[in-house]
């Protein structure tokens, strides 16, 4: 049935030359299940087979770690954007046999809602409709687009929950790193439950306050996360030195914008106690290994970074109770997202209090055994 068991290399990996056209790039299928996989679409000029294999291998954790039955993979294209149109034809051209043969690519980093309908249209792929599967009612359009912020609210529960769980009763003071869909979600959830957000950083820099209004300044955001500089509140402190973000007096740092933003070179750096990452590969492995020794927590994106992942994947693998209303549905999905974030954090945390070392190996050694 499947070989997310202990899988060490990918299921297989598709070089990407194009078919009709030219584009270079990388489909990696970590992981089947029951013949299943799924994953984003990245399009940068500088992604790589490695990167693209890694983000694989997360989405594996990922669907692993909440219990869902689909494997793990990731597309990748090497582009600067230029003739979007024209690729993405290409794109679709070239991995429609993935497509229609049960491995589902979606949206990543560089790739729109409107670049997916571009290449699902070429490839004649609808996901409502899979050999041996109940047909989905609704297009996938009205389905996902009202779960756009269900990442930033599984990523909120893993910071709330990890707070509580450190016995934390007061107000967290909270730095966003990363200020597009996530980001801007998560601020909204944490202020909602009364955390103040102190510092936020985007493509242009760091600002920070006492207390930063996330509403007025999700009003001067453009859709891709940079804030008007020119309209910011008086108050605010505005830096463009790199990472200023990591030397904001802050209890927990919100990781959601690219990857690797924590490294080996600043994690030294860091002044909260409480690292959640938001976003895919948001932290490198010696990151990691400088947080846990450093006294600090850090819960990782394959456990706090779902929403978006697992809201395809319950609809891809007919889970979603499509009877709903649309409200009840949404309501539905963020739910069953809030309850496995949940879940995982806490378990996370109780594994890192009981010993040393990195805990995420033993939780998804215990969600495989649960799997079986």
């Amino acid at each position: 049935m499947s070989d997310l068991e202990n899988p060490q290399d990918p299921a297989f990996t598709v070089h990407l030359n194009g078919s009709g056209g030219t584009v270079r790039g990388w489909v990696v299928v970590d992981s089947l299940y029951d013949g299943l996989a799924m994953g984003g679409t990245r399009m940068t000029t500088g992604v790589t087979e490695a990167e693209v294999a890694g983000l694989a291998r997360d989405m594996t954790h990922k669907f692993t770690l909440a219990g869902l039955p689909i494997g793990g993979a990731k597309a990748g294209i090497v582009s600067d954007g230029t003739n979007r149109e024209e690729t993405f034809r290409t794109f679709g051209r070239t991995v429609k046999p993935l497509l229609h043969g049960g491995i589902h690519l979606g949206i990543d980093m560089g790739v729109t809602p409107a670049d997916r309908a571009v290449f699902f249209a070429e490839a004649g792929y609808d996901p409502r409709y899979r050999l041996g599967a109940p047909d989905m009612p609704i297009d996938w359009r009205t389905y996902y687009e009202p779960l756009i912020d269900c990442t930033g609210h599984g990523v909120g529960v893993a910071a709330v929950t990890a707070l509580e769980a450190s016995g934390r009763t007061e107000p967290a003071r909270v730095v966003v790193q990363g200020f597009g869909a996530v980001g801007r979600a998560v601020a909204r959830f944490l202020e909602d439950r009364g955390h103040v957000i102190v510092g936020i950083a985007d493509i242009e820099g760091t600002i920070s306050a006492d207390r930063l209004p996330v509403a007025d300044l999700v009003a001067i955001t453009d859709e891709f996360g940079r804030i008007d500089r020119s309209r910011l509140p008086q108050h605010v402190t505005v830096s463009g030195e790199p990472d200023a973000w990591l030397d904001v007096d802050a209890d927990l740092l919100i990781l959601a914008a690219q990857k690797y933003a924590l490294s080996a070179e600043n994690a030294h750096r860091l002044r909260a106690g409480l690292v959640v990452e938001g976003g895919n590969l948001s932290s490198s492995a010696e990151a990691k290994d400088k947080v846990r020794a450093s006294g600090a927590v850090l819960v990782p994106g394959v456990i706090a970074n779902i929403g978006g992942a697992a809201s395809a994947a319950l609809a891809v693998t007919r889970v979603v109770p499509f009877g709903l209303e649309a409200e009840a549905r949404k309501a539905w999905v963020f739910d069953w997202v809030g309850d496995r974030v949940r879940r995982n954090t806490r378990d996370l945390l109780q594994i890192a209090a009981a010993g040393a070392g990195d805990p995420l190996p033993e939780l998804l050694a215990t969600r495989r055994e649960e799997r079986r």
